[in-house]
């Protein structure tokens, strides 16, 4: 997947995000390096695999909205940022490596899930998700609108949104195919409870459902 863009340096980037209103205190915390701009709307058939995607520099920056008809997909330490000076919708969100996901609008996603990962993940408006699920310490660092739909997490992972959100039993939110016996192995080293983190994964690799 490639991403029609033009080089911006870290000056201009700045100069486009207080136009755009993306507050100081998520931009702040970007690398001050050159990023990749796409001026407008983008859609994407298919998952958008930021480990995968060229041009491969310090980020892109979408400047309008942003839509994924697949899995946004982070595994890899060191890939790429993603910026959006929109609104974000995707059939889902799966970050595992050294994410860094800035969205000025609200994010529409069938599943939003996030593992073991040194991240910056800052949402401006609302999460609107099928299902969340945080493991390994993973949890958002902003979500500034609402948060909907369930949420599968520790109860520390819960406690760090600070949203009043609905957390059932994985069994009642996702397939039976996707839940983890007792003593199961799990490559993904999920440790929410009853998720299986390596099939979960899967699933959404391949844009399969994963909610009941």
């Amino acid at each position: 997947m490639n991403i029609t863009a033009v080089h911006h340096s870290w000056h201009d980037c700045v100069a486009l995000f207080e136009s755009r209103g993306l507050p100081s205190s998520s931009y702040q915390n970007l690398y001050e390096e050159g990023y990749d701009v796409h001026a407008g709307r983008l859609a994407v058939s298919g998952p958008l695999d930021l480990d995968a995607t060229e041009p491969y520099g310090t980020g892109f920056v979408i400047d309008g909205d942003l839509e994924v008809t697949g899995t946004i997909l982070n595994l890899d330490d060191g890939c790429p940022a993603l910026i959006v000076l929109g609104d974000l919708t995707a059939g889902a969100v799966y970050l595992e490596g050294d994410a860094k996901l800035l969205v000025r609008g609200t994010v529409r996603v069938g599943a939003f899930v996030g593992n073991m990962t040194d991240k910056l993940v800052m949402i401006g408006g609302d999460l609107q998700a099928g299902v969340t699920v945080l493991s390994g310490g993973f949890f958002p660092d902003l979500v500034a609108g609402a948060l909907t739909g369930p949420v599968l997490a520790q109860p520390y992972a819960v406690a760090e949104l600070g949203h009043d959100v609905a957390t059932p039993p994985a069994a009642e939110v996702l397939l039976p195919e996707l839940l983890r016996a007792d003593g199961e192995e799990d490559g993904h080293y999920f440790d929410v409870p009853g998720v299986h983190g390596s099939r979960l994964f899967a699933h959404l690799e391949a844009g399969r459902p994963v909610l009941r």
